[in-house]
């Protein structure tokens, strides 16, 4: 496509979208059928020239995030309206971190970033920002399977980048073989000074994760199939930031995965005064309702579909728990 056809491609896309000139009109300005201003407004969507965003009306949204703030204790919910579109779904969430960051970050600030698409994310969706003097530290190692995309590092370069701080890097393997091993390398004095700045972070930036087929940690094969359907049948449903793996109590999980990532605990998390989780997928409604009831996380960015099925999962499992709890006691369940 030609200049010339971009400009009238633009224009028309302008004049429908900004101006609400209805197709009618432009068939008759631009002397072409309205079956062909039709396609040239697909096109416009199909070449980046018109982005279409939609959003959780505001009500909606408060709503919601006060019911979380009853529920759980959060201080922020971040809801995006759903997609059917995986990637775009997670942009649109991203997009919503990535304006908080931006609205929160102060001089001098530390931000512990963890792995992942979705905190990956965040970093490609900051668009005109504020330049601020903060300092993203990686809070987990990194893996050569990752890519640029997902590790740490590589995000928190990004994220320097679009905001004008600076980066510090993990110089450790996310996973490594057994507990004794990290335990030995957590005594590096490399590796400790970097984790020690992230347990003095005043943000954190972490993903939760799930133990569905398309989880990071299957896709990049830190545990085999078979630890994984273990892991599933001990009760575990996801993890917060690549690390310590809970159920759908938010406990710490029985699990052999358990005490071989290099990066901060969720104990640790739990002294940072912001963790912002994020989950776009629609999979990981448990282990958000998880990651939510380690009573760790602040801010929470996830879906609208996400956010209605994590209250309907706490109702469910909570009368479970309670008619368990009065069996327990002898008493008759209600």
């Amino acid at each position: 496509m030609n200049d010339t056809d971009l400009t009238i491609l633009t224009e028309i896309a302008a004049a429908y979208y900004l101006e609400e000139e209805t197709q009618e009109a432009l068939s008759r300005k631009y002397h072409m059928s309205r079956a062909k201003i039709g396609r040239l407004l697909r096109q416009a969507r199909e070449e980046g020239i018109v982005e279409i965003a939609v959003r959780t009306h505001p009500s909606l949204s408060l709503r919601l995030e006060q019911e979380f703030v009853k529920r759980f204790g959060v201080d922020r919910v971040l809801i995006a309206a759903d997609n059917r579109d995986p990637d775009a779904q997670r942009s649109a969430l991203a997009n919503l971190v990535a304006n908080y960051l931006d609205k929160m970050l102060l001089d001098g600030m530390i931000v512990a970033v963890g792995m992942g698409r979705n905190v990956g994310a965040v970093a490609d969706n900051i668009f005109a920002p504020t330049q601020k003097a903060v300092t993203f530290v990686s809070a987990i190692g990194g893996s050569l399977r990752a890519g640029e995309f997902m590790n740490p590092d590589h995000i928190c370069r990004r994220l320097a980048s679009r905001f004008g701080g600076e980066s510090e890097t993990l110089y450790a393997p996310a996973l490594v073989a057994n507990p004794d091993i990290r335990a030995a390398l957590l005594k590096n004095d490399t590796i400790k000074q970097t984790l020690d700045r992230a347990r003095r972070a005043d943000i954190a930036l972490i993903g939760v994760g799930d133990l569905s087929e398309d989880s990071n940690m299957v896709r990049m094969g830190w545990f085999s199939p078979q630890e994984i359907v273990e892991a599933r049948l001990s009760g575990t449903i996801g993890d917060l930031m690549g690390y310590d793996f809970i159920d759908i109590e938010g406990n710490q999980s029985r699990t052999p995965m358990q005490g071989r990532i290099i990066g901060l605990t969720v104990g640790e998390l739990g002294r940072i005064p912001n963790v912002v989780a994020i989950a776009s997928e629609n999979t990981k409604a448990a282990g958000i309702l998880g990651a939510l009831r380690t009573g760790v996380v602040n801010t929470l960015a996830t879906s609208s579909a996400n956010a209605h099925t994590v209250l309907a999962l706490d109702d469910a499992t909570s009368k479970r728990r309670q008619r368990a709890q009065r069996l327990a006691t002898g008493q008759q369940p209600q």
